[in-house]
C-alpha cells in the first residue's frame, strides 16, 4: 500500500494561503525548502493542511532518526509539561537534565572521565567546544577545513565553508580560525589515486602548521566525520588518523563535530566509530532530542572542567521537554536492533542510487556516496568533466516533490540529493521513495 495520497496539486491552496502569511511575517532570509504547510506527521511521513501525505526523506535535515511523533518521546513531553515546562539550569537543578547528562557520558566513545554540557543547537555546541578548547588550552587558533559547516552564529560562520549560502553580507567574522584543504576523494586530480591525494591532503595540514600557524597557538582541529552540508564526504581514515596523531603531539583538542551524522545516522551510534578514534570533545544536536531543540558538548572531564563557572551556559538550554524526549530518543537509537535496522536502510538506499547511477541517461549521476542511511548522489554535467549541475539538481528536487516525496539539497555546490529519512522508515517506503528519485533523474536527465 502507498504511503504517499496525493489529493490536490503540490502545494495546495490551503498550503499556499499559509506560505503567504509565512512569506508577509516573516523575513525572507529564513528559507524554504517547499511551499507546504504541514499539519501532522508520524514515522517517515507528514500530512499539510490540505490532507495531502507525503513521504519524507529530509527528515528535519537530519533530527528525526526516530522518526516523527514517536509515541514513547510524545508521552515523555505530555507527562513533562504537566510538572515542569522550564526552571534554567543556571537557576536550579532538575533530574531531566542530569539524565541526558549521564546518558551523553555513558555512551560516547572512550572510556575515560567525561563530562557534558547542554545547548539549544548545534552552532551552541560548536561555539561552545571552541570556548572550552580556547579555556584549556589558553590557546586562540581554531583549525577547520573547506566544506566544512558548523552553524550561523558569528564564531560558527567563521568556521563553516560554502560562503555566498551562509556568510554573504554578514561579515566580519571571528578571527583566528585556519581553513584547510578537506580530501574530498571524488574531486581530486584525475592523474592522483585515492592514497596520492589523502597523503597531498596531510602534506597540507602539516605544512600549514608552519605557514599559517604554528601548533603552539592552536587551540582545536574541529572536523565532522562525515560532512554534513558539504556533501556527505566521509573524512578519510589516514587523514582521521592524521589529526589524532598531530593533536597528541602538541596537545591541540580534538573536536568531533556530530550534530549531523551522529546518533545511528552512519549507522552506528556515533560516527567516529567508524575510525576507531576517540575525540576529545564532542558535539551533538539534531536527531539528540528526537525534533526538540537540544545539543550537546561532550569530552574529557578535565578538559570540560576548563571554563569558570558561569563561562557556559544559556537561559533554554537543557529545557525540561527537551531533555525527556533526548533520553527516550537516546534509550531507542542505543539499541543494538535500531543500529542494525539503520543499516539495513543504509544498505536499501544504496542499492537504489547504484541502480539509479547505472541507468541515467547523459551520465547525470556523477557520484553515490556516505556511510550507513547517511547518503547523497552527486549530479554532474558529464562524469568526465564532473562539472556541478546544480539548476538539474533543483529539477530532481522539485519532481519528486510533485510526486509527494520530499528531498533536499546538499554539497558546496548543491548539486547533491542528500537522503536523511527517517531510520524507522519501512522497506516499502524505501522503494516508493526511491522509484520517486529514480523517475525525477530520468525526467531531469531528458530535458537537458
Amino acid at each position: 500500500m502507498s504511503s504517499i495520497n496525493i489529493i490536490t496539486d503540490l502545494p495546495g491552496p490551503k498550503s499556499l494561503e499559509l506560505v503567504a502569511r509565512r512569506e508577509a511575517a516573516t523575513s525572507r532570509g529564513a528559507a524554504k525548502l517547499t511551499q507546504i504547510a504541514v499539519t501532522k506527521a508520524e514515522g517517515a511521513t507528514v500530512t499539510d493542511v490540505d490532507g495531502n501525505t507525503l513521504l519524507d526523506f529530509a527528515g528535519g535535515i537530519g533530527t528525526l532518526a526516530v522518526g516523527h511523533c514517536p509515541p514513547s518521546v510524545v508521552s515523555a513531553l505530555q507527562n513533562q509539561a504537566e510538572s515542569l515546562i522550564h526552571m534554567c539550569a543556571i537557576v536550579g537543578s532538575y533530574e531531566p537534565y542530569i539524565q541526558v547528562a549521564e546518558l551523553l557520558n555513558e555512551i560516547t566513545l572512550g572510556d575515560h572521565a567525561k563530562k557534558s554540557v547542554l545547548t539549544n543547537s548545534g552552532a551552541e555546541a560548536v561555539e561552545a567546544a571552541v570556548k572550552i578548547a580556547r579555556a584549556h588550552t589558553g590557546r586562540q587558533g581554531i583549525i577547520v577545513f573547506e566544506g566544512a559547516y558548523h552553524g550561523r552564529t558569528n564564531m560558527t560562520m567563521a568556521m563553516t565553508s560554502k560562503y555566498a549560502l551562509f556568510k554573504k553580507g554578514f561579515g566580519p567574522f571571528a578571527p583566528e580560525v585556519y581553513r584547510l584543504p578537506f580530501p574530498n576523494l571524488y574531486r581530486r586530480p584525475p592523474e592522483m589515486s585515492e592514497e596520492g591525494f589523502v597523503e597531498y591532503a596531510i602534506q597540507q595540514l602539516e605544512n600549514a602548521l608552519i605557514a599559517q600557524v604554528d601548533p603552539s597557538a592552536v587551540a582545536a582541529i574541529v572536523i565532522e566525520p562525515v560532512q554534513g552540508e558539504g556533501g556527505f564526504l566521509p573524512t578519510p581514515p589516514r587523514f582521521m588518523q592524521k589529526i589524532r596523531e598531530l593533536c597528541d603531539q602538541h596537545g591541540i583538542v580534538m573536536i568531533a563535530d556530530e550534530v549531523q551524522c551522529g546518533f545511528a545516522r552512519t549507522g552506528k551510534l556515533f560516527a567516529m566509530e567508524h575510525y576507531n578514534i576517540v575525540p576529545d570533545l564532542m558535539t551533538t544536536g539534531k536527531s539528540l532530542a528526537g525534533g526538540m531543540p537540544l545539543a550537546a558538548v561532550t569530552g574529557r572531564a578535565e578538559i570540560m572542567d576548563a571554563p569558570h563557572p558561569g563561562g557556559l551556559g544559556g537561559t533554554y538550554s537543557g529545557n525540561p521537554l527537551a531533555c525527556v524526549a533526548a533520553v527516550e530518543a537516546i534509550t531507542m537509537m542505543r539499541q543494538p536492533e535500531f543500529l542494525a535496522r539503520a543499516q539495513a536502510v543504509g544498505a536499501r538506499f544504496w542499492e537504489h542510487l547504484q541502480h539509479i547511477q547505472r541507468q541515467a541517461d547523459n551520465k547525470l549521476v556523477g557520484d553515490i556516496r556516505g556511510l550507513g542511511p547517511m547518503l547523497v548522489m552527486e549530479l554532474v554535467k558529464g562524469r568526465d568533466t564532473k562539472q556541478p549541475a546544480m539548476e538539474e539538481t533543483a529539477r530532481v528536487t522539485q519532481e519528486t516533490f510533485k510526486q509527494g516525496l520530499i528531498t533536499i539539497r546538499a554539497g558546496l555546490y548543491s548539486n547533491c540529493v542528500r537522503f536523511l529519512p527517517p531510520l524507522n522508515i519501512t522497506d516499502d517506503q524505501i522503494d516508493e521513495g526511491m522509484a520517486i528519485v529514480a523517475d525525477a533523474v530520468r525526467t531531469v536527465s531528458r530535458e537537458r
